[in-house]
């Protein structure tokens, strides 16, 4: 295959832990766009669905600049967080989940995918009340008939650019799947990134109540969770680095 790009699309999903998760989710959201701005990348949301509590129960959004797969493609995995939510009125701590998948983005010349492959429906955006988003039947589904993936974009105003995010989408997991086969399952390096989102399959806890985020995989511990989730990754960058 040819060599990727730099650019990276990254997905978060709430897992194991109801709203909780969500804002975790956000949070995570948050810490990889704070990273990616600290690099002068460009950050674009491609689809995003917003839980009550202002947190992500799912949020698609790609990252351009040199270096950004190198860097956070050990990110790919369950994260778990412990700590007192704000909704928690008894103080006691909880335990939740958000899955993240790193995936290459991938350019059109690098993978074929045939129209009459798609099938791509129009629906109306699920934001919040009021705004453009309801108004019209501008996002955009599109189905990918050979393998049933499915992707969604709803971010932008019109169509066309909701179309040309869920196919930039599209051609990263088909990407993903491709590049599986040799390993004899479809889809192996995305799912195994994202598992089911038990709480037992983790690859990083951030513990808050002890101010201290673990790598499971390294066996290694940070300090100073609130400077991390602020964008300072390099702490954990780096170690993964040495350890490649």
């Amino acid at each position: 295959m040819n060599t990727i790009s730099n650019n990276i699309i990254m997905e978060i999903r709430a897992g194991a832990g109801g709203d909780e998760a969500a804002l975790f989710g956000g949070d995570l959201y948050r810490m990889y766009t704070r990273f990616a701005e600290k690099q002068g990348w460009k950050v674009k949301i491609l689809d995003s669905n917003t839980s009550s509590l202002k947190g992500f129960k799912e949020i698609v959004f790609q990252i351009s600049g040199q270096g950004a797969y190198e860097m956070l493609k050990q990110e790919g995995g369950v994260h778990r967080v412990q700590r007192i939510p704000e909704t928690e009125k008894n103080g006691r701590i909880h335990t939740s989940t958000a899955t993240v998948a790193v995936l290459p983005q991938v350019e059109q010349t690098q993978i074929e995918i045939r129209p009459s492959d798609l099938r791509i429906d129009a629906f109306r955006a699920s934001g919040p009340g009021g705004q453009y988003v309801n108004k019209t039947e501008s996002a955009i589904r599109i189905t990918h008939l050979p393998t049933g993936l499915v992707v969604t974009s709803q971010n932008e105003r019109s169509q066309g650019a909701n179309k040309e995010n869920a196919m930039s989408i599209l051609r990263s997991r088909l990407y993903a799947l491709k590049t599986e086969q040799e390993m004899q399952k479809l889809g192996r390096q995305r799912n195994a990134q994202i598992g089911t989102a038990d709480r037992s399959e983790k690859i990083r806890t951030y513990n808050f109540p002890q101010d201290r985020i673990t790598d499971h995989r390294i066996k290694k511990s940070w300090y100073n969770i609130e400077d991390i989730i602020d964008g300072n990754l390099w702490p954990i960058i780096k170690k993964f680095q040495k350890v490649e």
